[in-house]
């Protein structure tokens, strides 16, 4: 069997997993940074309770309370929230390893930016996935953390530096993933190497009949907080491929960081809101940031056209033929490609036709072929253009 054919199946499969658990994952979280933040002084005036809720939903009533530390005895039956973060990851970085560890050399290499063997951008790309949590867990643990002003300054620095170094050394799409894969690791490890850890921690001093440590508590609402605000903009990250207009700029770490710092700003806005606090300056500042960013990153012309000849049909045709129909067919021949991306064909003139307004964009910002890796010259792409431009017409 046609084994680009089961790995479109495989990575079919895993992005649905990935979607549904991911669902999972950030409706919890947004829903306990939300009840934390909505929090009222308990009615019965419970010395260990620090706030209650009272709720109404799917018919009704709930009243949520939240312990300063802990309750007087253990309940029979205690809730955990753990998987859903365990499977967005193990979805994710399969998916992750599938297409740009196991097609290396199409997603995460390109020449033009840092000419690596597969081999080696892999390994760059594992280090940097170990490497971010390390270097975060260890400063979270430092007296430099005791200052969240300071931890917030470091943790921007380390994405600022992180964007920097990926996009330098991976294609742009490759490198948007791997921040986004290595974001997503360190909001994963949170909840597995801190959050849940102390959480145990917690139970097995009650279930000895002592009082938990109020540390844990305190780290684990720390790594809560840090996830909420990576939320957005890794969600952001996670469908960056689709839009190479953000990851094939010369600028494209800027992009990365602006479009973090808007998802940022929209969550915090939403964090306010849930404590009284409207400020709509927030999600107007992240409307600007992005705007800004939609004229910076405005298509240029591409290569100059004025005064060309247009070429015909056949020459058009055969430029997709040498560049574009090994993938973009309806039998692709490249190699890990088994239907045409997208849906998009070269491979008819009809198809080509159809396509041709697409494929004048990519052409011109040079995002296909990916890293050129067809070794499409300027005067293909010009020909290419002057004949959209012309009105895409057949001979």
């Amino acid at each position: 069997m046609d084994l680009a054919y089961l790995s479109d199946w495989a990575s079919l499969l895993i992005r649905w997993l990935h979607l549904i658990t991911g669902i999972a994952w950030i409706g919890t979280s947004f829903y306990f940074i939300g009840l934390d933040n909505q929090l009222d002084p308990p009615r019965d005036g419970n010395p260990r309770v620090k706030g209650e809720q009272w709720a109404i939903h799917g018919g009704g009533f709930y009243r949520k309370e939240k312990y300063l530390n802990a309750p007087a005895q253990l309940p029979e039956k205690l809730h955990w929230f753990k998987w859903e973060a365990y499977w967005t990851w193990i979805s994710g970085f399969s998916l992750f390893m599938l297409i740009y560890w196991g097609q290396a050399s199409t997603y995460l290499v390109d020449p033009a930016v840092m000419n690596l063997s597969p081999g080696v951008a892999v390994a760059i790309s594992a280090a940097m996935l170990v490497g971010g949590w390390v270097v975060y867990d260890l400063v979270c643990k430092s007296k430099f953390a005791e200052n969240e002003r300071n931890l917030s300054i470091f943790g921007v620095a380390l994405l600022v530096v992180s964007a920097f170094v990926a996009c330098h050394i991976f294609s742009g799409r490759g490198a948007f993933l791997q921040i986004g894969a290595m974001t997503g690791t360190i909001m994963v490890a949170n909840v597995a190497m801190v959050i849940i850890p102390g959480q145990r921690k917690m139970v097995a001093a009650m279930q000895a009949g002592q009082e938990p440590d109020p540390k844990y508590g305190r780290w684990g609402k720390q790594r809560s907080v840090h996830n909420t605000y990576l939320t957005l903009p890794v969600l952001f990250l996670m469908i960056s491929p689709h839009y190479p207009m953000t990851w094939s700029s010369d600028w494209n770490w800027v992009v990365l960081l602006a479009i973090t710092l808007a998802g940022a700003l929209v969550r915090q806005f939403f964090v306010l809101r849930q404590i009284g606090k409207n400020q709509v300056m927030l999600p107007a500042m992240a409307i600007a940031v992005i705007v800004v960013l939609a004229i910076m990153l405005m298509p240029k012309r591409g290569p100059d056209i004025a005064g060309m000849e247009v070429p015909s049909f056949a020459e058009v045709q055969a430029i997709t033929a040498s560049h574009c129909a090994s993938c973009h067919a309806a039998r692709p021949t490249f190699e890990g490609i088994a239907a045409a991306p997208k849906g998009v064909r070269f491979d008819d003139p009809a198809q080509i036709r159809r396509w041709a307004q697409a494929m004048r964009q990519q052409v011109a910002t040079e995002a296909m072929p990916p890293g050129n890796m067809t070794e499409m010259t300027t005067e293909e792409r010009q020909k290419i253009l002057a004949w959209v431009a012309a009105g895409a017409k057949a001979d």
